[in-house]
């Protein structure tokens, strides 16, 4: 999750080894959203491997850790994951084996929604401007897609005032 934007990303892996933490994150966090600065996480093994602890040192990450025993030191996240549990339990089959196909909505919507702290959606924090949703489309939604580039320069540079006052303020 980003602490900044509050962008989640939520990956569904066959295990929790070092090597399939280590080969997600170069290939879903890094390949989108390039190398973070510092790297925040809890104090499972697979964060704290010598590979994983090898690939921070090699890409320049600070990798920084939760308070042992206390995950409400990196309550962010916690809430998050409790929230995933929350509505993936509303849609789950009984025998709980269908949670990622429900994961990547779950995400959208998520992503979506005004944040409580920020006032703003994690797209428009991401972005500079809000996600067009399957729903739109449904309710024919007029689409707020600017008509051209310097239409688009200009909504992107008061989206991007509008998120530096925000930074700015906290």
């Amino acid at each position: 999750m980003d602490y900044f934007t509050k962008w989640p990303e939520a990956i569904p892996i066959p295990d929790q080894g070092a090597s399939t933490v280590a080969e997600e994150h170069v290939g879903t966090w890094i390949s989108l959203y390039g190398v973070p600065i510092i790297l925040h996480s809890d104090e499972g093994t697979n964060f704290n491997s010598v590979l994983y602890t090898e690939l921070c040192k090699f890409l320049g990450i600070l990798k920084t850790r939760t308070t042992p025993v206390h995950p409400e030191s990196d309550g962010m996240v916690e809430r998050f994951n409790r929230k995933i549990l929350n509505h993936l339990s509303l849609f789950v089959s009984k025998n709980q084996t269908d949670w990622d196909t429900h994961l990547p909505l779950f995400l959208l919507a998520y992503r979506s929604a005004d944040y409580e702290v920020t006032g703003f959606t994690q797209a428009d924090m991401l972005f500079c401007r809000a996600l067009r949703l399957p729903c739109d489309i449904l309710f024919e939604r007029p689409s707020n897609a600017p008509s051209s580039s310097n239409e688009y320069l200009n909504n992107l540079d008061t989206s991007e005032r509008r998120t530096c006052v925000y930074q700015r303020a906290n």
